[in-house]
């Protein structure tokens, strides 16, 4: 298993980390296999969304502000509830085929690392079977 060290610098914010992954994927000289990502923390999470037009990085992180409110009428009283809400909806972990050595990503698909309690250090942990 390898790890993914990030210091993201928003509270709130989706850092591409396909270019670390597709790194570890080379490292491992595995030709047709399985990617596995698994995020352990309970106020971030991994998605896999566009990464050609940043607008939708942004579309995403304004919606998740105004559905999801960060001083909503939570019960958790940390100041935090608000993420680990979207944490879940982001959810902890991805698999991702390994076809010739690389990710099978579609066309436009970028691998996310969702922050919601930043800014922070976090892990992402990898295992490439």
């Amino acid at each position: 298993m390898e790890k993914i060290i990030l210091k993201t610098t928003k509270r709130i914010d989706l850092v591409d980390i396909t270019d670390k992954i597709e790194s570890l994927v080379e490292k491992s000289r595995v030709k047709e296999g399985i990617c596995f990502l698994f995020c352990p923390h309970t106020t971030a999470g991994l998605t896999i969304n566009e990464n050609a037009d940043p607008s939708v990085r942004y579309d995403i992180m304004n919606t998740l502000k105004r559905i999801i409110p960060e001083n909503g009428n939570y019960a958790h009283t940390e100041g935090n509830a608000d993420s680990h809400i979207k944490s879940t909806l982001f959810g902890h972990s991805l698999t991702i085929f390994i076809e010739n050595g690389r990710l099978s990503l579609g066309t436009w698909q970028g691998i996310y690392f969702c922050e919601g309690d930043g800014p922070r250090q976090r892990e992402v942990w990898v295992k490439i079977i």
